[in-house]
């Protein structure tokens, strides 16, 4: 019965109108990914009153196609201009840019999107045949399991901390802190606000990472002296196709993190930023004689990220289709899109509509493959792009920056924020901080204390309820392991 659905959702999906929605749904995310602050939601949201008088088939297209052309997308100003495109391509950054910096930006686009195809395509595999058993299990995740789920991707700060994790750690507890500016949503006190009424709903962490990694390089760029006489990097964009040396490199990376990126994108909230940090993390632990080393510029680092992050989109939809739970937040669009056509998503789903449910399976599969064509027939386009001249790129790159954090929540508040961050980058960089843990910091630190808080509420205060649950236990004990082990090999050297 299902072969009967997968063969009449590709035939629903070889219609010509259907086949260029995807299309143009592709190249839009591709667009709107690679400008800093254009987040896939953000552009989903926009296009979503289009759809309103589209079948739902060919809306839900439109719209998957944004959703993975933008979080492909996110990795090309990671890797061009150290400036993540969207949250989830953050971890690409560590070794993206040193390729980019070392003439491989070509080579590190192709990886990415090699790597983006092989977890997205994996993901969709897992949506497909184990939606239902995958569902059931990110349902026992409660509040004590986000939390040790938070404390594991934490750990991810001591392999991202460069040659100093004292200055890793105190990063990562400033992101912490800047993370618990607002109204307190336990309790519901004002924190750090200083009665700065745009601070009640805390620091958009989209417009800290802008400036953290965006303006704080323009700083440095412009501190140094820009000038189109100085020697550039020398860009490889030959080909089209990674080497069959970098293939064989990335594939066991690019399925191990298509499949944890799946199974953590299942779990209502985690999000492709978590999944990717914590991706990454996994291949520095599997590869832990790396050459070269992760952080300077190893493909498998690139392909890790990427996998993890595009893994997620798939893994979102599968308690969205399930059980009628978004799994981040473009899911919870999408199933604003499917309400305004009278589908229910959730276990009757599969009974109900299961046309247009294999309909989005195989089309949300091809649309992957439509990413993997145009990522890398535009893979040397892209790296062409920083043989610009330097005071004619960085401008512009700055601009982008302030539209992108302008467009967050159409305030000038977030363009503020951006500049500050920016100029605390800045001093960071100079004093050898890095910046990649403060950003770790501030994404996760909201889902660690609201879930601690909210644990320790529902037991009176006792401890014991992080004991009772064997996926809190088993989590907590890989973040011990996470931590120790790189301390004990430390010690043994």
């Amino acid at each position: 019965m299902a072969i009967e659905h997968i063969v009449q959702g590709f035939a629903n999906v070889m219609d010509p109108v259907t086949l260029a929605l995807m299309i143009a749904g592709v190249l839009l995310g591709i667009l709107m990914g690679s400008i800093p602050g254009m987040t896939a939601t953000m552009t989903i949201a926009v296009m979503l009153s289009f759809t309103y008088t589209m079948d739902p088939a060919n809306g839900m297209m439109l719209l998957l196609g944004i959703f993975g052309g933008a979080v492909y997308a996110g990795s090309i100003p990671a890797i061009l201009i150290r400036t993540p495109g969207t949250p989830s391509a953050a971890a690409t950054i560590f070794d993206g840019y040193p390729l980019s910096q070392n003439g491989d930006a070509g080579r590190a686009i192709r990886v990415s999107t090699i790597a983006s195809f092989v977890g997205g395509v994996i993901s969709v595999f897992m949506l497909m045949f184990f939606s239902p058993i995958i569902a059931d299990a990110a349902l026992r995740f409660r509040s004590p399991e986000f939390f040790a789920l938070a404390v594991f991707g934490l750990t991810v700060i001591a392999s991202v901390s460069g040659d100093s994790v004292t200055k890793g750690m105190i990063s990562g507890l400033l992101g912490m802190l800047v993370a618990t500016v607002g109204i307190d949503s336990v309790t519901g006190y004002q924190r750090f606000t200083f009665d700065v009424p745009e601070l009640l709903t805390g620091v958009e962490f989209i417009a800290v990472m802008i400036g953290l990694f965006g303006i704080a390089e323009g700083l440095r760029k412009y501190s140094q002296g820009i000038s189109d006489d100085q020697n550039q990097v020398d860009q490889e964009i030959e080909g089209y196709l990674p080497s069959i040396g970098d293939l064989k490199a990335i594939a066991p990376v690019s399925v191990g993190s298509g499949v944890i990126g799946s199974l953590i994108g299942s779990i209502p909230g985690a999000g492709g930023d978590i999944a990717a940090f914590i991706t990454y993390n996994e291949a520095t632990r599997w590869l832990k004689d790396a050459t070269p080393a992760f952080g300077d510029g190893n493909i498998r680092g690139v392909a890790a990220a990427e996998a993890g992050n595009n893994g997620s989109t798939g893994g979102a939809l599968i308690p969205t289709f399930t059980l009628g739970i978004p799994g981040d937040s473009v899911s919870a669009i999408l199933i604003g899109a499917l309400l305004v056509h009278d589908v229910n998503p959730g276990p009757a789903l599969y009974q109900d509509e299961p046309a247009l449910l294999y309909t989005i399976f195989v089309g949300f599969l091809i649309i992957y493959v439509f990413i993997l064509l145009f990522g890398l027939f535009g893979a040397n386009y892209w790296a062409r792009l920083i043989t610009i001249p330097q005071s004619l790129l960085w401008p512009v790159i700055l601009i982008l920056c302030i539209v992108g954090a302008m467009a967050l929540n159409g305030n000038v508040f977030d363009v503020w924020i951006m500049l500050a961050a920016g100029a605390l980058g800045y001093v960071m960089r100079l004093q050898g901080y890095p910046l990649a843990p403060m950003v770790l910091g501030l994404i996760l630190a909201p889902i660690a204390e609201s879930n601690l808080r909210r644990s320790l509420e529902l037991s009176n205060g006792s401890l014991d309820i992080f004991y009772t649950s064997p996926i809190v236990v088993v989590v907590l004990l890989l973040s011990t392991a996470a931590i120790a082990l790189p301390a004990i090999r430390a010690v043994r050297a």
